[in-house]
């Protein structure tokens, strides 16, 4: 039995399933969470601001250890600390506790994502049929956060996250380290090769804006929903279906991703995000507001993970792609550090209107580098079928 489980689409859907859900059900609501323990504002972009901090400082020592070590061991290392950090961030409440265990938790799992992803695209499965699994898992723990946020209590969110994270482990046991993350450790990876890859250089900036830019909105929007006047668990359904709402994108794949050129594709993620902000900017009518949340949230992130994937495989050769794909992680982190931070700035002396106003003259800085990006369509990668 334990023979058929090795490697089998089972393990794999324990394992992504279970990561995005708890990475959903610890992060998704920690703006409300926090708001309604009496922290301001500034206070919870300092504290997410902070873990993005640290998840940059430790992300190229999570990458030099997944390329000394088996990465299925680094994970299951990594996936075991963050199950405790969870346990512990329960009895925290004073902000320097709370931004140090919030901090752990997200490290760990941040740093993870880069190989993780690269998984989905490298194991004996489609990447869709992998990856939607992720998209699931996201959704239900967005979903479950705020249940029990609001039906049980707001310290029972970290109980349920510890044992989600367990089941990830199940799931991570029963996989096998695909054959070009091996290939990858005989190979010394030089960071000059990347630093002198200037097309490389510059989509770094169009992915630090555009990720930076988002993960400071998918902070304030449980808290913008609730300032609406909509309760905490209704909160979190809304963002639950926004996460099954990429679905789609990611069962059909195959069917675009190849096809479609990275500038366009860059062209139609940024549009999604544009969409979005307007809605929030002039404040529109609130089931405009959650329908346009519905179909841009989550989306327009998705598709920004598999563009990643392909302009890095398009930009940059094989054998240095994940640390490329680390280098992203850590300028989204940084991005993130600046976006949050301002964000909560903004947000303690006026309005979300008046955050998101300033957000679409971000994005528009975002377009113009895009409309002047020289890339490669990349419709020769192959990546998703």
């Amino acid at each position: 039995m334990l023979k058929r489980y090795k490697n089998s689409y089972l393990s794999y859907f324990l394992m992504y399933n279970f990561y995005y859900l708890s990475w959903a059900v610890f992060s998704a609501l920690i703006s409300v969470y926090l708001l309604g323990k009496g922290f301001k504002a500034s206070e919870v972009s300092l504290v997410v601001s902070t873990s993005f901090l640290t998840s940059m400082i430790f992300q190229p020592v999570i990458g030099m250890l997944s390329d000394k070590y088996d990465v299925k061991k680094v994970n299951f290392v990594l996936f075991s600390l963050a199950g405790i950090g969870g346990f512990a961030f329960m009895f925290a409440d004073s902000l320097i506790t709370i931004t140090i265990g919030y901090s752990f938790v997200l490290t760990l799992i941040n740093g993870t994502n880069p190989v993780m992803e690269k998984i989905a695209s490298s194991s004996p499965y489609q990447y869709g049929k992998i990856r939607i699994w992720g998209t699931i898992g996201y959704a239900i723990g967005s979903w479950l956060a705020g249940i029990i946020y609001q039906w049980i209590s707001p310290a029972a969110i970290f109980v349920c996250f510890v044992i989600t994270m367990l089941l990830c482990i199940i799931g991570l046991l029963g996989t096998q380290t695909p054959t070009d993350l091996i290939q990858k450790k005989e190979e010394k990876t030089k960071t000059s090769t990347l630093i002198h890859n200037h097309k490389y250089l510059y989509y770094l900036i169009i992915s630090a804006i555009f990720q930076g830019i988002t993960n400071m909105a998918n902070t304030y929007i449980p808290a913008m929903f609730q300032n609406d006047g909509l309760a905490v668990d209704l909160v979190s359904t809304i963002l639950s279906f926004a996460v099954l709402c990429e679905a789609p994108l990611v069962l059909f794949s195959n069917r675009f991703m190849d096809k479609l050129a990275n500038k366009k594709l860059l062209i139609i993620a940024y549009t999604m995000i544009s969409i979005q902000f307007l809605c929030y900017a002039f404040n529109v009518w609130l089931p405009l507001k959650i329908l346009v949340t519905l179909l841009t949230k989550h989306p327009s992130g998705m598709l920004f993970i598999m563009i990643n994937l392909k302009i890095i495989s398009t930009l940059v050769p094989k054998e240095h792609q994940i640390t490329a794909l680390a280098f992203v992680q850590t300028l989204r982190n940084l991005s993130s550090i600046v976006f949050q931070n301002i964000a909560g700035q903004i947000l303690d002396v006026a309005s979300y209107q008046v955050l998101f106003t300033l957000s679409i003259f971000v994005v528009g800085i975002g377009f113009i580098l895009i409309l002047l990006f020289k890339v490669p369509s990349g419709k020769n990668q192959k990546l998703f079928n």
